[in-house]
C-alpha cells in the first residue's frame, strides 16, 4: 500500500475487529443466568443451579466464540454451493452451539428452547469499539466501506444499526455460499464492490484472515484489538518483521488521546 496505489474499497472483518463481542456476550450471559436463577417462577433443577453457581461466564463467552471460528474453518461448501438453501447461517450455529454448551457443562435446564433462542441473537447486537462507528465516516468520504464477515446477512445489517455504523454496503460470507477463508468470499466481495481484488483492502484484528485475504490479491490493514489475535506474539512479531501487512495499527496507537483503531487507520490516509 502506497500513495501511488492506495485501495479503493476498504471490507472489514466485523467480529472483533468492529465489534467488542467478548464484553457483550459476557454481560448479556451473565444477566440472563441471574435472571433465571432468581425469577420466583424459576423451576430450575437444584443440579443446574449448582453447576450454574461454579460457571464462569467469560469462559462459556469465549467457547461460543470458538466454536464459531471452528464452524466456519471446516464448513464445507460444496453442498451449499449445488443448492444455496442446504447453506448453515451462523445463525444457526450460535443456538446449536449454545445448547451443547449447556449439556456439555451440566446446565441443560437453565433456560427453556426458547430462550436459548432468544440469547443467541445477542450476537446481532454487540456494542462496537469506541473508534469504529466515527472511524468508518471519516473513510466514507475516500473509500467504498463494506462489511466482510462470516455472520450471515440479518445479523450484520442488525449490528451496523445497534451501532451506528456507516457501511456503504453490508457482504456477508452467506452471499457467497462459503465462509472465509475460502477464497471465493474475498474473491466474491471484490466483484460485489465494484473493484478488482487489488483495489481492495482488508482490515482485520487476525492475521489469518488477512493473510486470506493477500493470498487472492487484497491489500491489507491490521488493527490490533485487546485478546483478539490468534496467532502466537512468535508469529505476531514475525508477521510484523515480514512486512506483508500494508498498514499495521497497534493496540496503542493514536493522536491525541483520540482513540487509536479506524481513527488512526483515517488519520493515516489524511482523513
Amino acid at each position: 500500500m502506497s500513495t501511488t496505489n492506495p485501495p479503493k474499497a476498504l471490507l472489514t472483518d466485523v467480529f472483533g475487529t468492529i465489534v467488542d463481542w467478548r464484553k457483550t456476550v459476557t454481560d448479556y450471559l451473565t444477566r440472563r443466568a441471574s435472571e433465571a436463577l432468581n425469577s420466583p417462577a424459576s423451576s430450575i433443577p437444584s443440579t443446574v443451579r449448582t453447576a450454574a453457581a461454579g460457571i464462569s461466564w467469560p469462559d462459556v463467552a469465549q467457547l461460543w466464540r470458538t466454536s464459531y471460528y471452528n464452524f466456519t474453518r471446516t464448513y464445507d461448501p460444496a453442498e451449499a454451493q449445488r443448492d444455496p438453501s442446504k447453506f448453515k447461517t451462523v445463525d444457526q450455529h450460535h443456538v446449536e452451539a449454545l445448547h451443547k454448551i449447556l449439556v456439555d457443562h451440566a446446565l441443560e435446564g437453565l433456560w427453556t428452547d426458547t430462550e436459548v433462542e432468544k440469547i443467541a441473537l445477542i450476537w446481532h447486537f454487540l456494542d462496537p469499539w469506541p473508534d469504529s462507528s466515527r472511524g468508518l465516516a471519516k473513510l466514507n468520504a475516500r473509500f467504498e466501506t463494506a462489511t466482510l464477515s462470516n455472520g450471515n446477512t440479518a445479523l450484520l445489517r442488525d449490528l451496523a444499526s445497534h451501532g451506528n455504523l456507516p457501511y456503504k454496503h453490508i457482504l456477508s460470507a452467506e452471499d457467497f455460499g462459503a465462509y472465509k477463508p475460502h477464497p471465493s468470499v474475498y474473491l466474491g466481495a471484490a466483484q460485489k464492490v465494484g473493484c478488482k481484488p487489488e483495489e481492495c483492502a482488508l482490515v482485520a484484528a487476525h492475521l489469518g484472515d488477512l493473510k486470506a485475504a493477500r493470498g487472492c490479491g487484497y491489500q491489507t490493514i491490521y488493527i490490533e484489538r485487546e485478546k483478539e489475535e490468534g496467532w502466537s506474539e512468535e508469529e505476531t512479531r514475525k508477521a510484523k518483521d515480514e512486512g506483508w501487512v500494508d498498514m499495521w495499527i497497534g493496540l496503542n496507537d493514536g493522536v491525541n488521546g483520540d482513540g487509536g483503531g479506524f481513527l488512526e487507520v483515517a488519520r493515516q490516509f489524511g482523513l
